[in-house]
């Protein structure tokens, strides 16, 4: 049985493979119940999340992710979030490898997000807004490095102090990385702009985009959370990984639908419409396109097929 911690993972999942992994399984599909979702309680504290998400390729693979998302863990230093990947053979039950979750969940969804913008942003896009400064803020920006020609790249967190790893690497990838305290003015010249935050109220205005940005919303994923306004909303064009879970998940699309402002008609295309040239994408220079991910257990189920054979690639290279 493999075991791979989470430096082999990342290992295991260059994003250039990675992006193509996902497309290749969002256009051909496969078994993903709805996963389970659990609040835990925290005295004292922001409640927990579990979540269990399976999915399975009949003959040939299954899955089961387990994921723990701790808001409180940022005073302590550590993580928000802590997860185990259980890979298994889809025809004997027998169980191939354990991948680590957290850094499987951050490529992956970092991944799915670059996807999405190969279709969705201009692809002259060169300037990069990265609101948030946790783990999934670098393999953001690397994502998006292998699908446009960033050069450029603003980092935002509520503690600005805590960006320094995310400026680090973003320069050591070749980007001019700049630290700001002021959201709007970056919003407003940003080409792109992910958010992965734990968000409850908006941070990014539609006012702020400019006419040709892609706005991407990945952390704010339960009802009661958000990283948009409504404006931003109405103003875009809006895309989901799944409509399944933005639409039972995803404050950004889930709020402005409760009061009356949209609806689920709203949303264009699905990641996998887009991966199969269903819906052609962006539709001009100047259109503002939104993408709202929620995670699915189809990608992680992509990362961790994609992890595993390239790790049993490579050791058999060596012998």
């Amino acid at each position: 049985m493999l075991i791979l911690d989470d430096a082999d993972t990342r290992n295991a999942l260059p994003f250039a493979g990675l992006i193509a992994a996902l497309r290749a399984m969002f256009i051909s599909g496969c078994e993903a119940p709805p996963r389970h979702h659990h609040d835990v309680r925290v005295p004292g504290e922001p409640d927990g999340t579990l979540l269990l998400m399976p999915a399975w390729l009949p003959g040939r693979y299954m899955g089961l992710k387990q994921v723990s998302v701790f808001p409180g863990n940022a005073s302590r230093g550590l993580p928000s979030i802590f997860g185990s990947y259980l890979l298994s053979s889809a025809v004997t039950g027998e169980l191939l490898a354990i991948i680590d979750g957290g850094e499987l969940t951050a490529r992956r969804t970092a991944a799915a997000s670059a996807l999405a913008a190969s279709h969705l942003a201009r692809k002259d896009a060169s300037v990069m807004l990265m609101a948030g400064t946790g783990r999934l803020s670098s393999n953001m920006i690397e994502a998006h490095m292998a699908v446009l020609p960033l050069k450029k790249v603003f980092v935002w967190g509520r503690d600005i102090a805590k960006a320094g790893p995310t400026l680090k690497r973003a320069e050591a990838l070749g980007l001019e990385a700049i630290a700001t305290d002021n959201l709007e003015t970056a919003a407003r010249e940003a080409d792109i702009i992910s958010c992965a935050t734990l968000s409850t109220a908006p941070l990014i205005r539609g006012e702020w985009l400019k006419p040709g940005a892609h706005l991407d919303l990945v952390g704010a994923f339960k009802p009661d959370m958000r990283e948009s306004d409504d404006q931003c909303v109405l103003r875009a064009t809006c895309f989901v990984d799944t409509r399944a879970g933005a639409l039972s998940e995803g404050g950004d699309i889930v709020q402005p639908i409760r009061a009356g402002l949209i609806t689920a008609g709203h949303i264009v295309a699905d990641l996998a419409e887009l991966a199969r040239k269903d819906h052609p994408g962006r539709a001009s220079a100047d259109e503002i396109t939104l993408f709202k991910s929620v995670g699915a257990s189809l990608e992680d189920l992509a990362g961790a097929i994609f992890a595993f054979e390239q790790t049993n690639r490579g050791a058999s290279d060596e012998l």
